[in-house]
């Protein structure tokens, strides 16, 4: 399977050149190119990129109808969770497109009504996104797997959908759920023969009442890691994991809004706003820019996918690595870009005490762990602050990610993280770190060891 990738070249102050070596490129890309171009480049100072050629031996859609194997998991073929990862990686997929969507009219198209909108008892809001996502990957999971073979950790369930006064959001549910699904075949996925009603939407949403513990097969799925920055159209994640006896067998995490390129890292969130409010962009404006990632326990591999919502497009999933930096004066460290559930002030002050110079990378969401796997940046550390409970929903893909890319998430005692105790992170010593490396992990977690003490917390 092949791509259309983005090929960036240097930057040059004399350079007032924007190449496009494909003649075949869909309009949607050129558009979005040259308005990021314009936006992105003053006179004194043009941006050279070029779009490489699209070889179209091979389709991505067709692959798919076909059934094949399109996930990379190379010699890894006989060790087991071979269509877990599959069918994950494609519900995550759809998933994506969902989000696209809701995220155009929530944010480009100007929708505040309040039944998309809501306020969850935390008042953090919660969109009809929430239950949407839920009830697809669960409708995709019980299809490949069978309903009674399907248990789900999640955070929303449906008591509160089912209220007398959530009647207008549960039919917005429906009508997402539909939609979604009628757009499942593109990725081999058999679409429901009718319209899904009502009552089957809530089974599927049902399916999400698993608590997790120590033994069994259950998943594990958080439908939008990061609300406030999804409703900001910022960063946002939707993730997906097997646990299997307590123990993260497989991951996969959607990140509709992070670019497949580090070099649009810094101006994506900026650009997009600005964007918005020039441009009235349909649902395939942003094609190419979000990636979803996947990893299997124990392959000591990590693949980076660029997500698709056009109806045509091949793309090759890519193999990523953590960075080799293990110096903390050259290193990059991310930390939760809301200070609702962790301490800012700490991590600030353990980045001064280790001589980190670079600005941290504060984005919502596990894009944070994706940041880490593709190597765009090297540490996260998060603290909650008292009282604070870690869901499992918020780690455990991105955990089983960065490990096989090469990296290494523990507690500050230097701890795997337990993923058999229930809903809830039991037994963490003080926060989580991970790292891009064992040797720069030691030299976080003796910074905390000095450093915490001396803290408010």
């Amino acid at each position: 399977m092949t791509a259309l990738r983005p090929n960036f070249g240097t930057k040059s102050p004399q350079a007032s050149t924007f190449t496009i070596k494909d003649n075949n490129i869909p309009k949607t890309h050129l558009r979005f190119l040259l308005s990021f171009h314009n936006l992105n480049s003053p006179k004194s100072r043009k941006t050279i990129c070029c779009l490489s050629n699209c070889d179209q031996k091979t389709g991505f859609f067709n692959e798919m109808e076909n059934n094949s194997n399109w996930v990379s998991i190379e010699s890894d073929v006989g060790d087991g969770y071979v269509k877990e990862l599959e069918v994950a990686v494609k519900a995550v997929h759809v998933a994506c497109l969902l989000y696209q969507k809701v995220q155009e009219d929530l944010i480009f198209n100007g929708d505040d009504d309040h039944d998309n909108v809501q306020a969850k008892d935390d008042n953090s809001p919660v969109t009809i996104a929430d239950w949407s996502v839920q009830a697809t990957v669960s409708w995709i999971l019980s299809q490949a797997f069978g309903p009674e073979n399907v248990s789900i950790v999640a955070e929303e369930d449906i008591e509160s959908l089912s209220k007398s006064d959530a009647t207008s959001t549960l039919s917005s549910v429906v009508k997402t759920v539909n939609d979604s699904l009628s757009s499942a075949a593109r990725f081999g996925i058999k679409p429901p023969v009718t319209h899904l009603e009502t009552a089957q939407v809530l089974e599927a949403i049902s399916r999400c009442n698993s608590t997790g513990g120590p033994t069994g097969r259950f998943w594990v799925l958080d439908p939008v890691d990061g609300t406030l920055g999804f409703v900001r159209g910022d960063q946002y994640a939707i993730a997906l994991a097997l646990v299997e006896n307590g123990e993260v067998v497989l991951g996969v995490l959607g990140c509709p809004n992070y670019p497949m390129n580090k070099e649009w890292l810094n101006y994506q969130n900026g650009y997009r706003r600005i964007l918005s409010r020039l441009t009235k962009p349909d649902s395939t404006s942003w094609d190419g820019n979000g990636c979803v990632l996947y990893a299997k326990k124990g392959s000591k591999k990590a693949w980076m996918q660029p997500l698709f919502s056009g109806d045509k497009g091949a793309a090759s999933p890519r193999q990523i690595k953590v960075s080799t930096i293990d110096n903390p004066l050259l290193a990059t460290f991310c930390e939760p870009v809301e200070k609702a559930n962790s301490s800012h002030l700490f991590t600030q002050g353990l980045a001064h005490s280790v001589g980190l110079r670079n600005q941290p990378l504060r984005v919502y969401s596990m894009v944070k762990y994706a940041a880490i796997a593709r190597g765009d940046a090297e540490i996260f550390m998060k603290f909650a602050r008292a009282g604070y409970k870690e869901k499992i929903w918020d780690h455990a893909a991105g955990v089983v990610i960065i490990e096989e890319a090469g990296g290494i998430v523990t507690d500050a005692g230097g701890r795997p993280l337990d993923f058999s105790k229930g809903m809830f992170l039991q037994g963490l010593d003080r926060g989580i770190i991970a790292c891009a490396g064992a040797s720069l992990h030691e030299k976080i977690m003796s910074a905390v060891d000095a450093s915490w003490n001396s803290s408010s917390l």
